[in-house]
């Protein structure tokens, strides 16, 4: 095992990984009796080439045990209302999912478990939230696997805190730190959730202020730092903002104090206690080994194992 100096956390927005797994991997995969498992043996053989690729001591798979919280739909109703499949009164809502995916779900987290693979949520909290208050508490440095730009926010040089980006596959993550979201966007990392309310995010239903997009955001947060420099700024006469622009931020005002509480993800989610150690070898061996035959996840397991023994050799 590596030396203490030398030990890092590594958080999944696990959720993110599988619909990513089900979509990329072939249908074709399935189990003896004609389940499909690809998101399953997807999800698996990221694992594998993560711990191969990035050598975690730790590892926390970060679950959506509430994805679309009920204190953020009433701060801003439009939140990821395009994916709801079913509204739940009590919540949460059912999100919009194949069903061959749902299906699939229970395996996952059976699969995790058996591996001993520590599974984290907490009620009223996206993943999102849960990697946001493990990252706070962290005495480590720690990598965030995730296709959520919202999470580059957690982003912290000082702290090793870097998010690996999915978006073009696990095989050719993006590595960001505070000078990739410089390059990107032109802001400092710190500062992207104030740049995504501005600018707005359609995939969660985030409507930004109206005729501003990326440029014009990244300008703002710029010259007055923050999204609170912003809102000063557009009540100081001699701001320099311009008349349009400021119009347009002072209309948006209830949005922008609603959308900055809805993307901060939260510090201080109330979370149970896990062991993250990364597992030398499957907790449960047998019943890993029930999984495996069950759900003909083959190769893929063998992957995953191998790689948790040569990380822990």
């Amino acid at each position: 095992m590596p030396s203490a100096a030398s030990e890092k956390t590594l958080l999944l927005d696990t959720a993110s990984l599988y619909f990513r797994a089900f979509f990329g991997v072939p249908d074709s995969m399935r189990a003896p009796d004609g389940t499909p498992v690809n998101a399953v043996r997807g999800l698996l053989d990221f694992v594998a080439r993560l711990v191969t690729d990035h050598r975690p001591t730790h590892l926390v798979a970060c679950w959506d045990d509430d994805w679309r919280p009920q204190w953020r739909v009433d701060l801003l109703p439009t939140y990821k209302s395009h994916r709801v499949a079913e509204e739940v009164p009590g919540g949460p809502d059912v999100e919009e999912a194949p069903d061959a995916l749902e299906t699939q779900v229970p395996v996952i987290r059976a699969a995790l478990a058996a591996l001993g693979i520590a599974v984290v949520g907490a009620p009223g909290c996206e993943a999102d939230d849960v990697i946001g208050t493990l990252t706070a508490r962290s005495p480590r440095p720690v990598d965030v696997v995730t296709g959520d730009r919202d999470l580059f926010q957690l982003v912290d040089d000082s702290r090793a805190v870097r998010v690996l980006y999915t978006a073009r596959g696990v095989g050719r993550l993006d590595i960001v730190d505070e000078a990739w979201v410089a390059k990107k966007y032109a802001i400092p990392g710190r500062a992207y959730a104030d740049f995504a309310v501005l600018r707005g995010d359609p995939s969660d239903g985030l409507p930004g202020v109206p005729g501003v997009g990326d440029k014009t955001a990244a300008g703002l947060i710029s010259k007055y730092t923050d999204l609170d420099g912003v809102l000063a700024a557009v009540e100081d006469e001699s701001s320099g903002l311009a008349p349009g622009l400021r119009l347009k931020l002072r209309q948006a005002g209830d949005y922008l104090t609603a959308a900055r509480a809805v993307v901060a993800v939260l510090p201080d989610a109330e979370l149970p206690e896990v062991d993250a150690t990364l597992p030398a070898s499957p907790v449960d061996p047998d019943g890993w080994t029930e999984l495996v035959r069950t759900w003909g996840l083959g190769g893929s397991a063998e992957r995953v194992v191998a790689a948790l023994a040569q990380q822990a050799g």
